[in-house]
């Protein structure tokens, strides 16, 4: 089957949770035929065996295929909670797309995509998952729960936000992460996709917020979505413009020549400053380049679960 077959043509997915399934099965394929076949165990429900461990659990079939020791995972350990934080202001719908396709996703449709594969691999797991939505107001909330039913809920709302119109204001992602982080009581692995661009408030508000989400000890994953032609390399050319902010509505008219410079200088500058701060937090930081594939996203994951494990 055709993954871009499955893409509807009012910019959202026609099948979200078929396309999550086929990219995750892909991804699986492809690391079994890579050398990482420890990963590609770890998802098969193995753990790799300890010295000083008790030999009790080792699968001695696993071993005579693979010369490696794993030990069998029960159900009982594999159970994770997972929460995924989705940013849905109107900048996360930069660059307009007419059609969401694998090979053109803005950076909406690429988050809520990769929240779906990670769903996919939740469910594999048994993992519970929760999902908050944030914009100009605190949209959607759901606590951690694993049932079917449970996450079919979560990728319907998925779907309904990929083709969302959101009202161009100023994002308060702050705020609102303050408020998340009251939601999650018990210890989780948080994931959030956010292109972290907040126009009013100093960074130093943005980077508190972040720190309040590692309270109770929880594990977070930042996966800082951008579009790195256009919001990195700032590659447009040089025809005068009007370039208008999708959160306030304010432009200005000018050559893109004439700010490249100065532009590429302080892109890069914030882009340091908050890996920097995400090293300083213990908050693991993934580029999420919307121009690339999911496969370090799902990576990302399994490497994170073995050491919040």
């Amino acid at each position: 089957m055709n993954l871009q077959d499955q893409v509807n043509k009012t910019s959202g997915f026609t099948n979200l949770e078929l396309l999550a399934k086929q990219v995750v099965e892909g991804f699986i394929s492809g690391m079994h035929k890579s050398p990482f076949h420890g990963f590609s165990a770890e998802f098969a429900e193995h753990k790799v065996y300890n010295n000083g461990e008790s030999t009790k659990h080792i699968d001695w079939k696993l071993f005579a295929k693979t010369d490696k020791l794993y030990t069998k995972r029960y159900e009982e350990e594999t159970n994770l909670r997972c929460h995924i934080i989705l940013d849905n202001s109107a900048s996360m719908h930069y660059p307009k797309v007419k059609t969401q396709t694998l090979d053109s996703l803005n950076k909406i449709g690429f988050s809520v995509l990769a929240s779906a594969c990670l769903m996919t691999i939740f469910k594999k797991q048994r993992d519970a998952v929760g999902l908050s939505i944030y914009s100009n107001t605190y949209e959607y909330y759901a606590p951690e729960k694993g049932s079917d039913r449970h996450q079919a809920m979560l990728l319907d709302q998925l779907e309904k936000t990929v083709i969302t119109n959101p009202q161009k204001e100023d994002t308060e992602t702050y705020k609102y992460l303050h408020q998340i982080a009251e939601n999650i009581h018990r210890r989780s692995m948080i994931f959030l996709f956010t292109d972290m661009f907040q126009s009013n408030e100093d960074e130093e508000k943005l980077f508190d917020a972040l720190r309040h989400l590692k309270h109770n000890k929880h594990e977070v994953i930042l996966f800082h979505t951008y579009d790195s032609e256009k919001e990195f390399n700032f590659n447009f050319d040089n025809r005068p413009k009007r370039y208008v902010d999708v959160e306030t509505g304010e432009h200005i008219n000018l050559y893109a020549d004439s700010i490249k410079d100065n532009y590429n200088e302080a892109i890069s500058k914030y882009f340091k400053n908050l890996r920097l701060k995400c090293i300083q937090y213990q908050i693991k930081y993934v580029t999420a380049d919307t121009t690339k594939d999911f496969n370090r996203i799902l990576t990302t994951y399994l490497i994170e679960r073995q050491k919040f494990i």
